[in-house]
């Protein structure tokens, strides 16, 4: 199984409308539009799995696809890092 990134969706995109979209290249395992934990609205990305050989046809025929009035961003997502990440710097703490 393979994850993909999917970035500049218009921002009117639902998971439905990812999952249909890549649909057309194979089974879809899931679909999901990233959305702001708090205002509820999409962050204009998301990722969708695919078996292997579906998801290299899938980027392979979006590469370059104009979705509404943007030019979709799509390749395979890289795993999340074990390194924490995001929020600065670590202090040191003394007593």
């Amino acid at each position: 199984m393979k994850s993909i990134f999917v970035g500049n969706l218009p921002w009117s995109v639902t998971d439905e409308d990812l999952k249909n979209k890549f649909s057309e290249f194979g089974n879809v395992i899931s679909a999901r539009v990233v959305s702001d934990k708090f205002s509820g609205k999409s962050r204009g990305f998301g990722f969708v799995d695919m078996e292997d050989s579906d998801a290299e046809k899938a980027i392979a025929g979006l590469t370059g696809y104009k979705w509404g009035d943007r030019e979709i961003t799509i390749n395979e997502a890289r795993p999340k890092s074990d390194m924490g990440g995001g929020g600065g710097a670590r202090r040191e703490r003394r007593f």
